[in-house]
């Protein structure tokens, strides 16, 4: 389980002090594919890294798995992120090392032993159905090929938390679906919980079952995905429906967790 407790977090600008997060409170069950989605400059990726404190909050508790994350020196920092892992909008990739090189990293820091991390590469690459892209180069791989690795990657040191940071807002269409059909393969082999940051409706009503819709670093409005499509509350969930161009008899009636398969290609 994840909870957020009155977490805030400014920043300081030329112009003066911008508050990115006021007041979060938040729960987040152990297991559930939950999303944050916001308009830009919400402050919805924010909130992402400061569950793992790529971004220090100023005020406000985070604990994920009872760890209180907030209250962690450098080394146990260290330690806890290895139990959080995250894929990057960017992918982020070592363009100088292969596949197996990029998802090995992690583990080569966490002090595994060459056969283990061999044995560990493999066992992941096969999860995410890359096998066979094993000795190539990030710059010989598709959009969607390269977040495959990135999710192996981040799935190395066998994490509970899974943060995904618009993990599909640059690759097209068809290998989004891939993307988040995996995610969702993934969540359901694996059991680990997913937090997801989208500025995409379709996105929310295709895996996650619960979400918290963001506004100038508020949550407006959290609930259930069925019920936020159904029945929103807020101004800003309504905005977010009104651009997503599904009429609203589908949208109460469509199932999240529904739909056809798709794969990514290449």
């Amino acid at each position: 389980m994840i909870r957020i407790t009155g977490l805030s977090k400014a920043f300081l600008t030329p112009s003066g002090r911008v508050t990115a997060l006021q007041e979060i409170n938040l729960t987040i069950d152990k297991g559930d594919i939950f999303g944050i989605i916001g308009f830009s400059g919400a402050g919805k990726s924010t909130l992402l890294r400061c569950l793992n404190r790529l971004e220090e909050p100023d005020s406000g508790t985070i604990r994920i798995e009872g760890n209180e994350i907030t209250r962690l020196d450098k080394v146990q920092l260290r330690e806890a992120r290895k139990k959080i892992g995250m894929i990057f909008q960017q992918f982020n990739l070592f363009e100088s090392r292969t596949v197996f090189g990029n998802v090995a990293f992690p583990l080569e820091i966490a002090g595994y032993p060459k056969e283990r991390i061999r044995e560990r590469v493999e066992e992941i690459l096969e999860l995410v159905e890359l096998t066979d892209k094993i000795a190539s180069y990030p710059a010989q791989l598709s959009g969607g090929q390269k977040q495959r690795v990135g999710i192996a990657r981040a799935l190395a040191n066998k994490p509970d938390v899974l943060l995904s940071d618009e993990a599909t807002s640059s690759l097209d269409p068809k290998t989004t679906w891939a993307i988040l059909n995996l995610l969702q393969d993934i969540n359901s082999k694996l059991g680990l919980t997913i937090v997801l940051i989208t500025h995409e409706m379709d996105v929310l009503r295709r895996i996650c079952r619960n979400a918290a819709v963001l506004d100038a670093g508020e949550i407006v409005e959290t609930g259930p995905v069925a019920r936020l499509i159904a029945n929103p509350q807020q101004k800003t969930t309504r905005l977010f429906l009104a651009s997503d161009g599904l009429p609203a008899a589908a949208r109460a009636g469509h199932d999240p967790h529904g739909g056809e398969e798709s794969r990514d290609a290449g």
